[in-house]
């Protein structure tokens, strides 16, 4: 397989999407703020959706039927995003930290 044909393997593409999981997940546990915990959130978006769209292009007769679920995930996660951004900043104006051990702390 040379390098032109990579893209009709869809291996590649599930590999990707594993990696893509894989950097989420370790950023979503080892990151200290909030903001670097959406970031991470979407990262696992990201790979659930090529996932998505690689198993739709490679798998399933028709392809229509994953484009609007790929759409639907995307509309969930501009939402993800936008509530998320609106609960940060909330938290900023209270407690003048986005820290999650600081915030954690000041529960008393």
């Amino acid at each position: 397989m040379n390098l032109l044909e990579i893209h009709q393997d869809p291996a590649v593409y599930l590999v990707l999407a594993a990696l893509l999981l894989a950097i989420g997940l370790f950023g979503f546990i080892r990151r200290n703020t909030l903001v670097g915990m959406l970031i991470s959130g979407e990262l696992i978006f990201g790979a659930a959706m090529l996932n998505l769209m690689a198993v739709n292009r490679f798998f399933v007769p028709d392809p229509t039927v994953g484009h609007v679920f790929i759409l639907f995930v995307m509309g969930l996660s501009a939402a993800e995003v936008a509530i998320a951004l609106s609960i940060v900043i909330a938290v900023y104006r209270n407690y003048r930290s986005i820290r999650t051990r600081e915030i954690a702390e000041m529960q008393g």
